[in-house]
C-alpha cells in the first residue's frame, strides 16, 4: 500500500494504457489479454515488458510453441519500443514448450525458477491457449494457472498473459476466475472498416475506466485513448466571466453585448458558402491581434485556400501566424474516428496554451463519432474540457437547406448543450436573394435578437440595421411588409 491507502502498482509505461487501468497493474496480480488473431495482444504485452526492462525491470518473456524466438524479435524489431541491446540483460527468453509437455508442474517449476533467478518484476507468456490445447485438461490449467499466481506474487512479480479467444468465449472458461485481471482487445468491423477497441473487463482491488476505448498500433506500439466521456473534469466552480471575446466587427460585436462570453461553447449554424468560414477566421484573427493564443481547425478547407478567401476581404492573417499568436490545423477527417482528432485537438490547446479554438465543420466531427449514441455525450464532455481548460470555443455548422422552411438543430447536440447559437442564413424576397443573421440564444447573457442583413465585399463583412420590412426571415421564404430590407429601399 501507498500512503494513501491504494494498492501500488506495476506501471505499464504506456500512459494510454495505464489511464485505463486506474494507475497501471496491482502489484502481484496477473492479467489476461485476450481477443481474436492479429488484434494487437503480442505487440501490447511485448512494448509493457520492453519499458519495464528499459527502465532497469528484469523481465521474463516465455513462449509456449515451438516457434524461434528470433521470429517473435524480428516481428518487433520495426517497433521504437524494441531495444535489442536488452535481450539477455534485462530481457530473458525462455521456451516453455517442452517442460509444457512434460506438465503442469514441471511447467510451473521452470518458469518460476527463471523469474527467481533473474530476480524478474514482470513474466510475459505468449500464448495460453497453446497450452489448452496441448494438455486438453480442464482441471490441469486451472491447477497451474493458480499455482503459477500464487508464486508470482511471493515474488512481488506481475503476470501477464495472453490468449487468442475472444471475450465471450474467455468468459466461460476457467482462466477468467483464475486471474486477477482480462483485458480484451477486439477488431470490430463498421462497413468496409475495422475499429480496434480496448476493454479492461477486469482489474481486482483497482477502479477503472469502464467500457471499450479506442486501441491502435502505430511505429511506436500500442496507443489506448479513452472515450472522451468516462473522463470529464469537473467545472462545479466554475463561475462566468463578464469579459467577452469579440469578433472584430463592431456592428456585429454590439449584438452581444461586446462579443462570445469568455469560455463559453458556440455553434455558428448556416448555409453553404453564407460566410460562417470568414466570420470564424475574424474572431480567430481578434484574438490573436489580442494576444490571445488562438487555434482554427479545420476538417475541409487546407489552411493556404483560407488565408487567400481572407485575404480577399482584407483580413490578413499572416502577421499572426508568423508571431505564433494563431495556430492553423487541417485535419482531413478521411477514416480518422473523433476519439483521435479532439486527442490531437486537446493536446495541442494545452500545449500552445490556447485561449480561442475556431473548430471549422461541426458536422465532419460528429460524423467521425462511429457510434451514434455518443454524439451527445461525447461534444458535452468536449464543451466541458474546453471551459475548464480556459478556452473560448465557437463551431460552424452547415445546415442542409439554402432556403426552405426547414430549420431544425435537434439532431446538433452541440445546440443543445452549447452556450450560444448563431445563425447564417439566405433568405428571398422581392426576387433576390439576400444574407441574414440572428442571435437565436445566448445564455445568461445579454444579447440583441433582432434580425440583420449581412454584406461580404472587398472590403470585408459588414453587418446592416435591422430588418423591419419582412416576415418569415428565417423560414428563408422572406414576406415583404414594407419598402426597404436592411434600411435600404429596394
Amino acid at each position: 500500500m501507498d500512503s494513501s491507502g491504494r494498492k501500488q502498482c506495476f506501471e505499464t509505461g504506456i500512459e494510454s494504457f495505464d489511464r485505463l487501468l486506474g494507475g497501471g497493474i496491482p502489484r502481484r496480480q496477473t492479467l489476461i489479454v485476450a481477443g481474436n488473431p492479429g488484434c494487437g495482444k503480442t505487440i501490447l504485452c511485448s512494448q509493457v515488458a520492453f519499458l519495464a526492462a528499459a527502465r532497469g525491470l528484469p523481465v521474463v518473456l516465455a513462449t509456449v510453441t515451438s516457434e524461434p524466438h528470433d521470429k517473435l524479435m524480428e516481428a518487433l524489431a520495426g517497433f521504437s519500443f524494441f531495444q535489442r541491446e536488452l535481450l539477455g540483460e534485462k530481457v530473458f527468453l525462455v521456451s516453455a514448450y517442452a517442460s509444457l509437455k512434460k506438465g503442469a508442474k514441471e511447467a510451473r517449476d521452470i518458469l518460476l525458477h527463471t523469474v527467481r533467478e533473474r530476480g524478474a518484476k514482470l513474466l510475459f507468456i505468449d500464448g495460453l491457449r497453446s497450452i489448452r490445447d496441448l494438455w486438453q485438461d480442464e482441471a490441469m490449467l486451472r491447477e497451474f494457472l493458480y499455482e503459477l499466481g500464487i508464486g508470482l506474487a511471493a515474488m512481488d512479480c506481475v503476470g501477464i498473459f495472453t490468449t487468442e479467444y475472444p471475450l465471450d468465449k474467455l468468459m466461460t472458461l476457467p482462466e477468467a476466475t483464475t486471474v486477477d485481471g482480462i483485458v480484451s482487445l477486439a477488431v470490430n468491423p463498421q462497413g468496409v472498416r475495422r475499429l480496434r477497441r480496448v476493454e479492461v473487463v477486469k482489474l481486482r482491488g483497482r477502479p477503472h475506466l469502464q467500457g471499450e476505448h479506442l486501441f491502435r498500433i502505430g511505429p511506436e506500439g500500442v496507443e489506448m485513448i479513452p472515450r472522451l466521456e468516462t473522463h470529464v473534469p469537473s467545472d462545479k466552480d466554475f463561475v462566468p466571466s463578464r469579459a467577452r471575446a469579440g469578433f472584430g466587427l463592431p456592428e456585429f460585436d454590439r449584438l452581444m453585448d461586446g462579443g462570445l462570453p469568455l469560455q463559453s461553447t458556440t455553434m455558428l449554424a448556416g448555409s453553404m458558402g453564407i460566410g460562417k468560414t470568414l466570420l470564424a477566421a475574424h474572431f480567430a484573427a481578434e484574438g490573436a491581434r489580442h494576444g490571445e493564443k488562438t487555434l482554427f481547425v479545420s476538417f475541409f478547407e487546407p489552411p493556404t485556400a483560407l488565408f487567400a478567401r481572407a485575404q480577399r476581404i482584407g483580413l490578413d492573417v499572416q502577421e499572426n501566424l508568423s508571431s505564433g499568436a494563431l495556430t492553423m490545423l487541417h485535419q482531413p477527417p478521411t477514416e480518422a474516428e473523433a476519439d483521435v482528432l479532439v486527442h490531437c485537438i486537446l493536446r495541442k490547446v494545452e500545449r500552445l496554451g490556447i485561449k480561442r479554438l475556431v473548430i471549422d465543420g461541426l458536422t465532419d466531427l460528429e460524423l467521425a463519432i462511429s457510434e451514434p449514441e455518443r454524439r451527445r455525450n461525447f461534444l458535452g464532455a468536449l464543451s466541458t474540457h474546453l471551459r475548464v481548460m480556459g478556452v473560448t470555443s465557437l463551431f460552424t455548422k452547415e445546415v442542409s437547406k439554402i432556403a426552405g422552411t426547414e430549420l431544425d438543430f435537434s439532431d446538433t447536440p452541440i445546440a443543445i448543450l452549447g452556450e450560444n447559437l448563431m445563425l447564417l442564413r439566405y433568405v428571398e424576397l422581392r426576387g433576390r436573394i439576400h444574407r441574414v443573421m440572428s442571435i437565436l440564444k445566448m445564455r445568461d447573457s445579454k444579447y440583441d435578437g433582432d434580425l440583420r442583413e449581412f454584406e461580404i465585399t472587398d472590403a470585408g463583412i459588414r453587418v446592416l440595421a435591422p430588418i423591419r420590412s419582412a416576415a418569415g426571415l428565417l423560414t428563408g421564404q422572406a414576406r415583404p411588409i414594407g419598402t426597404s430590407i436592411g434600411g435600404e429601399d429596394r
